[in-house]
């Protein structure tokens, strides 16, 4: 008879009270426990475990401790009693000794799976996750059926970066358990970790089959979607959380702004004033609500959200300016001046505040004004470049080109090597008709940063328009193009000097998908008629010039293309 056969009562009560790991009985035969009345004398270990159990349930665990103690000098080799003091040591924060006590009873009884399974537990909370391996696999030798454990192992193997094993941890879980959906989880989630999304993907919808309201699995398989470049995937990944969770707002936020970068504005226009009249979100919701319909030119919606967040905080500065800016776009310039004005000096936006002024002033014919205000600005903040550029920049939109190009060479030496006042110098000076010291600008400009698109962009149409240095110019081009792929005009140049170089079949393709991106620019449609042209596809390049003309109806050289389609095509 095991000597611990009448102690299970007592015991079973002692080890329910730990949370820490999964209870258990020291019946350490197996064999069949008797419920009978427990006799306190009949053993001094019992008897102080019995009373550790309900100093333990008090919350008395220095008592429960000296009384363990005291159960272990009476059997000190009574491997439950190791457990239970490691349970509690584990409930007393004391991480170091619990394993010492739970190391003692793995010594006694190695197949005592429950301390072989708190061993690895308190050991991967100690990050000591190799040495929890190895008790994770020997509790799985006692006991290969708990689920639990195989994830435990899995779990600690990612952790390694052993994956093939975790794998192979996880398989085996599923054989015992195959209708695991956490086990299908961590699969996917395993491979999304050795950069094999669409295995993991496939692991995570399995998962879903046997829980769709596994609102985990669908955060993973979202993010592994959107890695794969598989938004609206991931869009409708997320919509079915929701459905799930209304409230999570995080999942709503992201969602919002993958439906924005996708242009599906109503869509995300729809979540967000859902989330506002549940009053999640609070005026950061209302915020995104006015910029969308700002971006959807709904200038009266926005106007309305913004003057609400206003009424509840008139400091907030940012918003008085998304305010004057939809007045602006209405256009309602008066009260755009008048919102703009409010804006402090103290206020970080205040630079930018004061050159919409400049612009509103010239567009309601008292240029001087706005030219007044940031002239007063500069001789207060002479320190501040953004403040002469938009003095220069208002000089340049009334073509007042040497006025704007002295406000820069001005400040040239102040802001030396500045890229801002080398570029805008270059355009100055190519408006005044100053090619080459236009192109030796936006030479300094890519000197000193390489890798801007705008520069590289400008200096490459530059040669194409002038018929020079193709190759150099389509070799900036392709490097514009590779930084800023989506930049339809950036394509079109790129388009242009490859019909520049004679080589129509890929200035139609990039000139195609430039118009794609920009729709309606008479430039873009110009040249991707001229392509078409040069490829005989004379009803397509009529087409273009045609809608060039309703852009531009004074082009004379457009009418005399039409006119030469007409001559080459027999009047087609």
């Amino acid at each position: 008879m095991n000597r611990h056969h009448t102690f299970v009562v007592a015991s079973s009560l002692f080890l329910a009270s730990c949370a820490s790991t999964q209870v258990i009985t020291p019946n350490m035969a197996g064999e069949v426990m008797v419920e009978h009345p427990f006799n306190i004398g009949e053993s001094r270990s019992k008897y102080l475990f019995s009373l550790a159990h309900i100093h333990s349930n008090d919350g008395d665990y220095d008592g429960a401790q000296v009384l363990l103690s005291g159960a272990l000098e009476a059997d000190p080799n009574a491997a439950y009693l190791h457990l239970a003091m490691a349970q509690l040591l584990l409930k007393m924060n004391r991480f170091a000794d619990a394993v010492e006590a739970c190391d003692r009873a793995v010594q006694l009884d190695p197949k005592l799976a429950e301390a072989q399974i708190l061993l690895g537990n308190i050991l991967v909370g100690l990050k000591r996750d190799r040495e929890a391996v190895d008790h994770y696999r020997a509790a799985l030798e006692v006991d290969n059926t708990k689920e639990d454990v195989y994830l435990h192992l899995a779990i600690t193997y990612i952790k390694l970066f052993e994956y093939e094993e975790a794998v192979n941890t996880l398989k085996s879980l599923l054989k015992v358990a195959p209708d695991s959906a956490v086990g299908y989880y961590y699969l996917g989630k395993t491979y999304d970790q050795m950069k094999l999304p669409k295995e993991g993907i496939a692991y995570y919808r399995k998962a879903l089959e046997l829980k769709p309201d596994f609102e985990q699995v669908l955060v993973d398989l979202g993010i592994s979607q959107e890695t794969q470049g598989l938004i609206n995937d991931a869009i409708t990944t997320y919509e079915s959380l929701l459905d799930l969770n209304p409230g999570n707002f995080a999942v709503s936020n992201h969602l919002v702004q993958l439906m924005i970068h996708q242009r599906r504005l109503d869509d995300a226009l729809k979540i967000l004033q859902d989330l506002s009249a549940r009053g999640i979100g609070g005026l950061e919701t209302k915020r995104k609500i006015g910029l969308i319909h700002l971006e959807l030119e709904r200038y009266d919606d926005a106007i309305k959200e913004f003057r609400e967040i206003l009424a509840q905080e008139p400091a907030a500065q940012q918003i008085r300016f998304y305010l004057a800016s939809a007045y602006e776009e209405k256009p309602e310039l008066d009260l755009a001046i008048e919102e703009f004005s409010k804006i402090p000096p103290t206020a970080f936006n205040y630079v930018d505040a004061l050159g919409h002024l400049a612009y509103l002033y010239k567009d309601k014919g008292t240029p001087e004004r706005g030219i007044d205000l940031l002239k007063q600005a500069i001789q207060a903040n002479p320190n501040q470049l953004e403040l002469h550029l938009h003095l220069a920049g208002v000089y340049e939109s009334m073509e007042r080109y040497p006025d704007a190009l002295t406000v820069l060479t001005g400040v040239e030496k102040q802001f030396a090597n500045d890229t801002k006042v080398l570029f805008r110098m270059g355009i100055l000076l190519d408006k005044m008709g100053d090619k080459e010291a236009s192109i030796n600008r936006m030479k300094q400009v890519i000197t000193l940063t390489p890798n801007d698109p705008q520069a590289l962009n400008y200096l490459g149409y530059t040669y194409a328009e002038l018929g020079i240095n193709l190759e150099e110019a389509l070799a900036y081009l392709k490097k514009a193009v590779s930084l800023s792929p989506d930049d339809g005009f950036i394509l079109d140049s790129l388009g242009w000097v490859y019909f520049k170089l004679k080589r129509y079949d890929d200035a139609v393709n990039h000139l195609e998908r430039a118009l794609e991106l920009t729709d309606s620019d008479p430039t873009i449609k110009g040249h991707l008629a001229d392509a078409y042209f040069a490829r005989h596809e004379y009803r397509k390049a009529a087409a273009l010039y045609r809608e060039v003309l309703k852009i531009e109806p004074g082009r004379k050289d457009i009418q005399e293309k039409l006119r030469r389609i007409k001559v080459e095509s027999g009047g087609q």
